[in-house]
């Protein structure tokens, strides 16, 4: 039996057997897949019989990269002992590998994310007015909808941006390119702010090809952009530790409890596997424009409000 069939099964169990809502179902089989995405890419593509305790840990140790808060990791955890509990049940395991692990400690310090109508929130106090405000607004644009670090939009380049396709290319950590997609908003900002704001300035020779530039033609700086997201929050009145990254962790938060691919995420994000570089894998540029439409709360017709 393989990943599906073992799910199909533990479905039909949490229906007829335990009766839970379709909404707790699908809750409990979203948590399932993720742990047989990590498995096709960390444990040789095992099935659910053959995955061990070491394989649980490190697939914890794996989502915590995302920023996930422990609650959210709780719940995934939760999930997959149930799922395992039901392995046990029908005698279909003879070790549950979930038994010894214990959930993540309440108390241990994430990074703070943003929820979706805090994101909201900071975007519709900006003035859209002012060369500044169309630029910030990009810039907030851009961090939340492509998870790009802020090394990778300071240096971002107007050469590198394919709207057209819906993709940039950013220069990660070892000096590392990758495509990441990006959404309509952002496009559409992105655009407002060059045909509007950036054509007006006078533009230094050794930042033409820079896409965000302070008012003197340079480009920005990572504190610059720190001080442009703090003062944001502060106007408002969202009281948490903000940073760059914070975009970064709630972009791939946002995603992942939406129910995205892990793997789509980890591409987009540009990480290398903290427990294996087997785990890194290329994926077809379609699929992950397509995770980006489907699961980002700025993208699609269809709503999913984010629970924190």
């Amino acid at each position: 039996m393989n990943w599906p069939i073992y799910i199909q099964h533990f479905k039909n169990y949490l229906r007829l057997e335990r009766s839970m809502s379709e909404n707790s179902i699908e809750a409990y089989l979203r948590d399932v897949e993720k742990l047989s995405q990590f498995a096709a890419m960390a444990a040789h593509n095992r099935g659910p019989e053959a995955i061990t305790e070491k394989d649980i840990a490190d697939f914890l140790e794996y989502i915590n990269q995302f920023g996930l808060t422990p609650t959210s990791q709780a719940r995934i955890l939760s999930g997959i002992k149930s799922f395992y509990k039901y392995l046990a049940i029908e005698n279909l395991i003879q070790i549950d590998p979930t038994q010894l692990i214990e959930g993540p400690k309440t108390g241990r310090k994430l990074p703070d994310t943003l929820s979706f109508p805090e994101i909201e929130q900071m975007l519709a106090i900006i003035d859209l007015s002012t060369p500044e405000g169309t630029r910030n607004r990009a810039i907030i644009e851009v961090l939340y909808s492509c998870g790009i670090r802020v090394s990778e939009l300071v240096d971002l380049k107007l050469t590198n941006c394919y709207f057209d396709i819906g993709f940039i290319r950013v220069v990660g950590k070892g000096n590392k390119m990758r495509l990441v997609p990006i959404g309509r908003d952002a496009i559409k900002y992105t655009k407002i702010y060059l045909e509007n704001s950036r054509n007006h300035l006078d533009i230094k020779p050794e930042a033409e090809d820079i896409v965000f530039l302070n008012r003197r033609g340079k480009a920005l700086t990572r504190v610059m952009i720190f001080l442009i997201i703090k003062e944001l929050a502060e106007r408002a009145g969202i009281h948490k530790s903000i940073s760059p990254h914070t975009f970064r962790h709630s972009f791939a938060t946002h995603l992942i409890e939406g129910g995205a691919d892990l793997r789509a995420v980890q591409e987009m994000l540009g990480h290398e596997s903290i427990t294996t570089t087997e785990i890194y894998t290329h994926l077809d540029r379609a699929f992950l424009q397509e995770t980006l439409k489907s699961y980002h709360p700025r993208e699609g017709n269809k709503f999913k409000q984010v629970k924190k």
